[in-house]
């Protein structure tokens, strides 16, 4: 996957935390469609296959989902 620098991991760990605190529970689809939503309003362009594996992982977390742990 795609090194990512500080400054855009903390990007996506910001849009992952908004994501994951009012997903709980939410079926795949919806946590996929929204972590694109806030990407796009961050600015921030991930793959296809970083999306999947960030919105699996708030999927299987019961709590705080790390970016850089996901995406290394």
């Amino acid at each position: 996957m795609t090194d990512l620098t500080p400054d855009l991991t903390e990007a996506v760990q910001n849009v992952v935390d908004r994501v994951a605190g009012y997903q709980d529970g939410a079926p795949e689809g919806t946590v996929r469609d929204e972590l694109d939503k806030g990407l796009a309003e961050a600015g921030v362009s991930l793959d296809g296959e970083q999306v999947a594996a960030l919105a699996e992982a708030i999927d299987a977390a019961d709590g705080d989902v790390d970016v850089a742990s996901v995406l290394r």
